[in-house]
């Protein structure tokens, strides 16, 4: 993994994880190495061990045709992953690499972005206008919620604030407020103030609360801006940006405290910002890459690693296409 630090004295990086899932009957890779580091150039190759269990996989594969997209974890070590090919769920031990099947999705099912709930409640952003919950220990449907019209909107990824669970439509300017637990209206927030919603495109894509709780950040993909949006009224405010031009191909969003990790899907990248107080800028503070990201779309926390599933977006979208999931240490 290469890391660059174009502030000389950016904070301290926090302790994270992403995870995914994968079949007990497939391989687990182990890799890691030692760290070195280029003092001409400032960038850091890091080992992809030290989450407190040393030797807890850092690469897995994926069943072939999965089509891997979002990834939650919990407090237990314990991965979740939803398929694009028919909205179907994995389940992984993060300390084993074993997994299986915890639900297996069906015709016209999808499964992009997924957050799971201190009580097991698993929310799972479905595409075609719907969000499904999802029994983490079973697998078992909850609740299905249909947010908009099947066609014309794409529900990308979901966020959990307050009494709610934030899901964002790629292709609309609104966010929609689903009610954490078994129960509950659905809440549409239109987007106001500074967001312009571009035709055509994948606009609103991964989502966050602010650190005090207040607000939502939520990456547009094209042209690649942050915006802080207003959880009563629905007012955008553009985040300034220093240290980089855009954050385009911005895909999921993670957070701890003050930092803010913005994975860059087709660039194989993950962004660090440090938020200001307000989170209304964010000020580079370093990338992170790795030869295995490809097409790393979102991410998930435990201990000090984050884990991400390869997308591979430029490659062929078969039901032989292999997929991975790969670990990086922050």
């Amino acid at each position: 993994m290469t890391r660059s630090h174009p502030h000389p004295h950016s904070h301290p990086s926090r302790r994270a994880l992403l995870g995914g899932a994968a079949l007990t009957a497939f391989a687990v890779a182990t890799g890691a190495g030692a760290g070195t580091a280029n003092a001409a150039t400032g960038t850091k190759t890091a080992n992809t061990r030290g989450d407190g269990g040393g030797t807890w996989p850092t690469e897995f594969p994926l069943p072939n045709g999965f089509l891997p997209e979002g990834i939650a974890i919990g407090r237990k070590p314990y991965a979740y992953m939803g398929s694009r090919a028919n909205g179907a769920l994995y389940r992984r031990d993060l300390r084993t690499g074993e997994g299986g099947i915890l639900f297996a999705g069906g015709t016209g099912l999808i499964a992009v972005g997924l957050k799971l709930d201190h009580d097991g409640l698993l929310y799972v952003a479905g595409n075609t206008g719907v969000a499904r919950t999802h029994d983490s220990r079973t697998g078992e449907v909850v609740a299905t919620h249909q947010l908009t019209e099947p066609t014309g909107h794409f529900i990308n990824d979901v966020t959990l604030l307050g009494d709610r669970a934030w899901f964002t439509d790629s292709r609309a300017a609104a966010l929609y407020g689903v009610p954490r637990g078994r129960a509950g209206t659905v809440r549409t927030l239109p987007l106001t103030g500074d967001w312009v919603q571009l035709p055509d495109v994948n606009n609103a894509n991964g989502i966050v609360g602010t650190p005090d709780g207040r607000a939502l950040i939520v990456v547009k993909s094209n042209p690649g801006e942050l915006y802080n949006v207003n959880l009563k009224t629905g007012h955008a405010t553009k985040i300034t940006l220093v240290g980089a031009t855009s954050v385009v191909n911005g895909d999921g969003l993670y957070r701890i405290g003050r930092t803010l990790y913005v994975v860059q899907n087709r660039l194989n990248l993950i962004s660090v910002f440090h938020l200001d107080s307000k989170a209304t800028t964010a000020t580079l503070t370093g990338t992170i890459t790795d030869p295995r990201f490809d097409v790393p779309t979102t991410a998930a926390r435990f201990g000090n690693r984050l884990y991400l599933v390869n997308a591979r977006f430029t490659s062929p979208q078969t039901p032989e296409t292999t997929f991975t999931g790969v670990a990086v240490p922050i």
